[in-house]
Formats: C-alpha cells, sequence, structure tokens
C-alpha cells in the first residue's frame, strides 16, 4: 500500500461520514501534515516505499482533527495512547492503540470480533489529549477496552480496568468531538491492503503531492536551515533598510535571517541558536548588535520587539493585535491638576510607562527615578526617600516576585544604593563607573527587572506625596 493510494481509499470509506463531503485537498492537507510530522515517508524519493502498519493507522488517526494541518500532530498523541489495565485487558492483547490497528488489518479472526473503535483528541485530563474506546465480542460479550495517555499511570497497570469509569475520567473538557472506525471500515481498507499487496502497481498520480515540499525544502537550504536547527523569533519595528524578500545575511560570525514587512506580519529577524552555537540571551544581543549597526548606517531608528524561540524553520512574527480596556458604561470625572509637580509627575510617569512597554527600558527606569527627584533634591535626599519607601513596600508585598527578583540583583548592595549607582548613574551617564550596554541581553534584562520595582515605588511616591487618585470618576 502507497500513501497516494491510502489517500484515495480513506476518501472513499470517509465519504458519508457527516452531510458534507471531504475534498481531495483535505485528504492531500492531512497527508501533507502527516509527513512532515515524519508518520508518513518523506520526498519524493520515498513515494513507493510500502507503508507499515503503522503508518496506516497514523493515517487513520490523522483523519481524526478538525483542521487537517493538525493530523501529524494528532496521529503522535493518538498513537501513543494505551489501553487502561495493560495488555492483558486490551483488544487482542494490543499495547497500543496503533497495534489495535495493525491487528485488525491482519487477524481476520480480530476483525470478526471488532464492533467499534471511538476515537478523540479533546483533553481528557489536566493538560492531557487523546482518548479510545475499542468496542468487540468475547465468548458472545461485548466487551469494551479503553485507552488513555501513557502518563496516565496509575491507569495502566493490571486491574485497572475494574474500577474504570469512562464517563468520569474522560469529562475534562465540556465538549467534545469523537470520530468512529466500524467493523466494515477495517473490512474493506484490509481487503484494499490485501488486493495492494497481492497486485503490485505503481503509487496512483504524478507526485504532484510533493511539489510544495519540495519548494518548502529549496526555500530552508537557501536560508541555511539545518536538521537540527531551532529558531529565535524577534519582531522588528523600524525603518531602516529591509531586504524585500526574506534573506539569510552574515553578520560577523552569525548567520541571520531577515524577514519582510506583510499584511499580518512585521518585519523580523530569526537566528538558529544550534547552527552559530549561542544561548537565546546571546542571541538576542547579537539581533541588537545587527539593529545597532542598522540604525548607523541609516541614520534611523531599529527597535527589538517580542518574540519567542523554538521552532525548527524560521516563522514570521504575526504583527501584536494588543487587548485594551474598555467599558460599556464610561464613567469619567477628573481635573487637570493644579500643581506644577503634579502634572509634572504624571507626564514622567507617563513617558516611563511607554519606554518600559515599547522597549526604552533605560529610559524609563530614568523617568520613575526623576519622579522622585521632584521633591527630593541631592543624592542623599534621594537615596533616603527610597531606602524608607522600600522597606515599606517589601513588607507590603512580601511574595511579589519583582521584588524577589530586584533583591537578587541587588546582592549585598542595599537596595536603596543599587537603585542610585547602578540604576540612575548606569543609564544617565557613559563614564568608567557606568557601563551599561542596551544592546546586551543580560543588561536589558536587569533593567526590566529593576523599572518594574522602581514603577511600583513611583506610583507610591504620586500616590502619597500629591494625594492623586487612580479611579477615572473620583472628580479629582
Amino acid at each position: 500500500m502507497y500513501a497516494k493510494n491510502l489517500a484515495r481509499i480513506l476518501g472513499l470509506l470517509c465519504q458519508d461520514s457527516d452531510v458534507s463531503h471531504s475534498i481531495p485537498q483535505e485528504f492531500d492537507d492531512r497527508f501533507d501534515s502527516l509527513r512532515r510530522y515524519g508518520k508518513l515517508p518523506r520526498g519524493r524519493e520515498r513515494r513507493e516505499e510500502q507503508l507499515t502498519p503503522h503508518h496506516i493507522a497514523a493515517a487513520i488517526f490523522g483523519l481524526v482533527p478538525l483542521h487537517p494541518g493538525w493530523a501529524g500532530h494528532v496521529a503522535i498523541v493518538l498513537g501513543g495512547l494505551r489501553p487502561v489495565g495493560g495488555p492483558g485487558a486490551s483488544f487482542f492483547g494490543a499495547e497500543t492503540i496503533s497495534d489495535v490497528v495493525g491487528i485488525l488489518l491482519a487477524v481476520e479472526e480480530a476483525r470478526k470480533s471488532f464492533i467499534r473503535m471511538t476515537l478523540t483528541v479533546a483533553e481528557t485530563g489536566v493538560n492531557s489529549n487523546g482518548g479510545a474506546e475499542v468496542v468487540y465480542l468475547h465468548d458472545g460479550q461485548k466487551r469494551r477496552a479503553y485507552f488513555v495517555p501513557d502518563g496516565a499511570i496509575s491507569l495502566l497497570s493490571p486491574g485497572a480496568e475494574n474500577g474504570f469509569d469512562p464517563d468520569r475520567n474522560r469529562m475534562n473538557a465540556p465538549a467534545m468531538r469523537e470520530m468512529s472506525f466500524n467493523q466494515e471500515f477495517f473490512r474493506r481498507l484490509a481487503r484494499e491492503c490485501a488486493l495492494a499487496e497481492r497486485f503490485a502497481a505503481p503509487p496512483e498520480g504524478d507526485g504532484s503531492e510533493y511539489n510544495v515540499e519540495e519548494a518548502e525544502r529549496i526555500r530552508y537550504q537557501k536560508l541555511g536551515v539545518r536538521n537540527n536547527s531551532r529558531y529565535l523569533h524577534i519582531g522588528v519595528d523600524n525603518q531602516v533598510t529591509w531586504p524585500k524578500e526574506e534573506q539569510l545575511i552574515t553578520f560577523d560570525r552569525y548567520q541571520l535571517v531577515l524577514m519582510p514587512k506583510t499584511k499580518e506580519h512585521v518585519q523580523s529577524v530569526h537566528i538558529d541558536l544550534i547552527g552559530n552555537r549561542v544561548d537565546q540571551r546571546t542571541a538576542l544581543t547579537v539581533i541588537n548588535r545587527f539593529l545597532s549597526v542598522m540604525a548607523w548606517c541609516d541614520d534611523n531608528f531599529a527597535i527589538a520587539g517580542f518574540g519567542w524561540s523554538g521552532n525548527p524553520v524560521p516563522v514570521p512574527v504575526t504583527k501584536r493585535d494588543l487587548a485594551f480596556t474598555t467599558a460599556t458604561h464610561y464613567i469619567f470625572d477628573r481635573k487637570i491638576p493644579g500643581s506644577e509637580e503634579a502634572r509634572r509627575a504624571l507626564a514622567l510617569f507617563r513617558e516611563a510607562r511607554n519606554a518600559q512597554q515599547n522597549g526604552f527600558v533605560s529610559y524609563a527606569v530614568l523617568n520613575y527615578y526623576k519622579i522622585i527627584e521632584i521633591r527630593n533634591y541631592g543624592k542623599e535626599a534621594v537615596r533616603k526617600w527610597f531606602l524608607t519607601n522600600f522597606e515599606a513596600l517589601q513588607a507590603a508585598s512580601k511574595k511579589n516576585d519583582d521584588i524577589t527578583r530586584f533583591l537578587a540583583l541587588c546582592g549585598s548592595e542595599p537596595p536603596h544604593k543599587y537603585i542610585h549607582d547602578s540604576c540612575r548613574i548606569a543609564v544617565a551617564h557613559a563614564g568608567k563607573h557606568s557601563k551599561s550596554d542596551p544592546d546586551d541581553a543580560h543588561e536589558i534584562v536587569r533593567l526590566h527587572t529593576a523599572a518594574r520595582v522602581m514603577h511600583l515605588l513611583a506610583r507610591r511616591f504620586i500616590e502619597q506625596d500629591f494625594a492623586i487618585s487612580d479611579l477615572m470618576y473620583s472628580g479629582d
């Protein structure tokens, strides 16, 4: 049995499974997903490779998800399901649900006793998906074998099937989709497999199902993707010169992939952590260095935004669609603060929050500090304020993770001294005692940690010194 032939056969067997018919393209997409996940032979050169029973089982499991692109992932999830109570309580001693399919295809006696197999990929446990039920006859009696994820260790031991309640143990999701395969399905599928083995014939079609895969392979080769690649993806907001099409470039001794802006995506930089032999923070520093060089060359801005890591190939970064607060009944009653100092404090606070949100963390730290300086003149006065109020903030927020991380940064240095010397001086000056580097990922993390604590202190100062309410309808 070849993969292309199996896709046609499964399409015919499933054509009456719903009021709407599946189209051939859907099965092509499902089989493409299965190949990507290594559950079917991959590549045109393996087009004439005979499928094993486990390949066929994966193809059947790939019919379960609603969206074809999830077929490969679901085949992995369902293929590992194991029988409740162990093989002794299973259908014909099958150790996995994949083995059940293999037995049904090979053993006529098993097909005669088989009634139905029901599969679901819904959440059947906490952070655990997938479940199956096999109904069959044994000595004239109807029996049921249940299959669960292999992480459910307590259910896999002999005897666990006696107290297993499928309705109670499979109700984690409030709604659940299931797909069933009956005796006729496996009878006809087994017959097709036997005919394919007896009367050898080439695979159906012209192999066009591999065109997209081959084009993608060529694309990834141009981008320097390797078998073990793991990419860090960073979105970029910029007005520097950028390639019109995705491109692999060399920056110093590093290989970077640049992707252009589209209707749905922002410009982005991608770096292979494995291929470049860097960890995530070093990679982020390299990307920042690259953007700094580009900002200098084009005399324009280049801001590193949000991102993630882990994909085996470069993935475009979707434009941000940030959530915001709305109100059905918008109640507002505020006045401009009468004090010049209060107005300036709110202005600095807004600039600090804007900077913190958009990656200008050095500027955020400096503005939070400037708020405290409005009524505390000189280094010693500011230090004293931070000493008193940090202790009060710490006492009021004993389980605040930001404060815990900040104290770890301070080490043996008192927090009020650290804020002045390692935060304010570090970001406001560039002398021999200040070597803050806004490209360095470690420094960025340090400043973000400090900014979160200084944000709390700045709010405390504005609330206490200027008695400014944070209610939109306070009338202040």
